[in-house]
């Protein structure tokens, strides 16, 4: 039967408006990340191409670690997979390490008595031939070295015997926390990873960007002294070797119950009756799929443990630790914000049951994530406490669960870990807003020191840098959720997981990814908010009994909230999607009942960073 007329006109706009929103409105895809396109290892509608590669290395770790003299001390075997189509000539490793070498670029000042002679190479073997150690030209973090060709689909076998001593204080993710507790990251040599945009990744790792590596499987032998207890990347293959038989026990209850378990308490470390009574205990740990494996080792911290059903299919279970010092009141409930965190994100946002067997959250100096581990210092506050648990244990599923080059992309994980933040800090504690960033966003709006989100990381710093990593992202992705819907959003957000989890996307990736699971084009506001400079600014600019009428001074779309009190002071609640500007409009209409006079009107919520707030506010006289 057909429509009546208006109805036919009415589906005939909305047609030749979503096909004018989708004409106008392809991204701006650099020549460099086009050729992905052409060469077919990428796809325009946010899938893998059909030539799609990428490299992986297996790493067989062996390490002694003193934490009196710090001296780190080990052989690391890779087996190195090329994928590529290309015969390469040489292997590019990262010595993350060498940060706290003398006389290496660092964004930031470390004490003279940190600084040491770099990472020492004693061996180094490519398919069983040596290589000349002396005639290594070690670059800081970077080490170049020439090896025969390496073709497509062949393996290299690399073997590195090596040493440093671990930082005292500076600590920048890694370094001793306090005497007997360290974490230890980034602590062995690693291939760099070569992949179909840039070939080697040649960034120098100076403090301030973060990370880009391979997914592959570890294992590793971690030597301490005795009393010393090992938590790390990966599951624990021999607790009853390492642990005496009561705190094995422990640990193994705790990997099936709900209820929190004291693996270790303040009387248990008394006793020191904990690990073997061995002058060195050998732990041994194995991962698979993961981008990276560190270590932390304490003597005088307890352990919590708790562990929950993540995916209720299969009954899988995700242990939860939380490991501290007990000086540190703070850390008291971050064992329960941990479990809430990982529930959340189980059956909540992003609703993805969580990716790995346990969860380790250890009393240290930083606010660093990395595989199934968070190095956190200590907080002056319980809402610190939350926020600091929840955001960086988000970060699992990125970057971690999808590979993502945070070294240049940093907004595409850290973006993220905020929204994430947002949301699950309010599900533990429901009198908690988070608004993390957005003044500090509204305040710096369309300044000197805004810059395009869409800008490289490795070309920023300070304010810029946090903006575009944090607020600015999060506040993106926060308003597609609040326009698509729960239900389609996450829709969406599955379908980006689900295609890249284990490889590398890169940005137009995620944007296509999005667009393609939502069954929309949503580059008219990617375009917006993540290419475009400008602000985000909205003013009140009339109102009746019948209508407000909301103007965008600003080019950034904002959803549009109102809280209206009328003369009787009742209030009313109104809310549009960033859907109200997608036609390029300035001003928004929103209907009231026209029944009762406006008394006041107030324009804005937590998450419109409005960069103008004189414009408001409307009150009767």
């Amino acid at each position: 039967m057909p429509f009546p007329l208006p109805r036919l006109l009415a589906s005939a706009g909305l047609l030749l408006i979503s096909l004018l929103a989708s004409a106008q409105t392809s991204l701006p895809v650099p020549l460099s990340l086009q050729r992905t396109y052409a060469q077919g290892t990428r796809a325009q509608n946010g899938q893998p191409g059909p030539k799609y590669w990428q490299n992986t290395a297996d790493y067989d770790l062996k390490v002694s670690f003193d934490p009196k003299t710090r001296l780190v001390a080990g052989t690391v075997n890779i087996s190195y997979v090329n994928n590529s189509p290309d015969s390469l000539q040489l292997l590019w490793f990262k010595l993350y390490p060498n940060l706290y070498q003398k006389g290496a670029p660092r964004s930031t000042a470390f004490k003279p008595e940190d600084l040491h002679d770099g990472v020492k190479i004693s061996a180094l073997s490519v398919n069983g031939r040596s290589v000349d150690v002396s005639k290594l030209r070690i670059d800081a973090t970077n080490l170049p070295v020439p090896v025969k060709a390496i073709g497509p689909k062949q393996t290299a076998k690399v073997a590195i015997t090596y040493s440093y001593t671990l930082n005292k204080g500076s600590h920048m993710r890694t370094g001793e926390i306090e005497p007997g507790a360290d974490f230890v990251a980034y602590f062995f040599p690693r291939i760099a990873v070569y992949d179909d945009i840039d070939g080697w990744n040649r960034f120098a790792y100076n403090g301030s960007q973060e990370f880009y590596n391979d997914f592959g499987n570890f294992k590793a032998a971690i030597t301490v002294p005795r009393n010393f207890v090992v938590w790390a990347t990966g599951d624990l293959k021999n607790a009853d070797q390492v642990l005496t038989k009561k705190y094995a026990k422990r640990l193994a209850d705790a990997e099936q119950k709900d209820a929190v378990v004291h693996i270790i308490d303040e009387g248990d470390l008394k006793r020191q009756d904990i690990t073997a009574p061995n002058a060195q205990n050998t732990w041994l740990f194995e991962a698979r799929n993961v981008t990276d494996f560190v270590f932390a080792t304490a003597d005088h911290y307890v352990w919590q443990a708790t562990s929950l059903v993540v995916d209720p299919a299969t009954k899988r279970r995700t242990r939860v630790d939380a490991v501290y010092n007990t000086k540190h009141h703070d850390y008291k409930e971050v064992i329960h914000f941990a479990r809430r965190t990982v529930e959340a994100m189980s059956y909540t946002f992003p609703k993805w049951p969580f990716p790995y067997a346990h969860e380790t959250i250890f009393d240290g100096l930083d606010q660093m994530e990395y595989p199934m581990m968070v190095n956190d210092n200590p907080v002056d506050s319980r809402e610190d406490a939350i926020t600091l648990t929840d955001h960086e244990i988000f970060h699992t599923m990125f970057p971690f669960y999808l590979g993502i080059n945070e070294t240049k992309y940093g907004w595409m994980d850290e973006g993220w870990a905020t929204i994430g933040e947002w949301v699950i800090s309010n599900i533990i504690d429901p009198k908690l807003v988070d608004e993390y960033g957005v003044e500090p966003y509204a305040r710096a709006a369309d300044s000197e020191n805004d810059l395009p989100i869409i800008t490289l990381s490795t070309q920023q710093n300070g304010t810029p840098f946090f903006l575009n990593s944090y607020p600015k992202p999060a506040m993106g992705y926060y308003y597609v959720r609040d326009l698509l819907g729960d239900e389609l959003f996450t829709k969406a957000l599955h379908n980006y997981i689900r295609t890249w989890n284990g490889k590398h996307p890169m940005p137009y990736d995620f944007f296509n990814s999005m667009n393609e699971g939502a069954g929309q084009n949503l580059n008219w506001f990617w375009q917006r908010w993540f290419f475009d400079g400008g602000y985000p600014d909205q003013a009140l600019q009339s109102v009746t009994k019948e209508s407000i009428v909301v103007e965008a001074k600003g080019s950034k779309p904002m959803p549009v909230d109102l809280l209206v009190t009328y003369a009787d002071n009742t209030t009313q609640k109104l809310h549009r999607t960033i859907a109200v500007w997608q036609d390029g409009s300035k001003t928004v209409t929103v209907p009231l009942d026209g029944k009762k006079a406006v008394k006041k009107v107030v324009l804005g919520s937590t998450y419109t960073p409005d960069n103008s707030r004189s414009n408001n506010v409307w009150e009767a006289r």
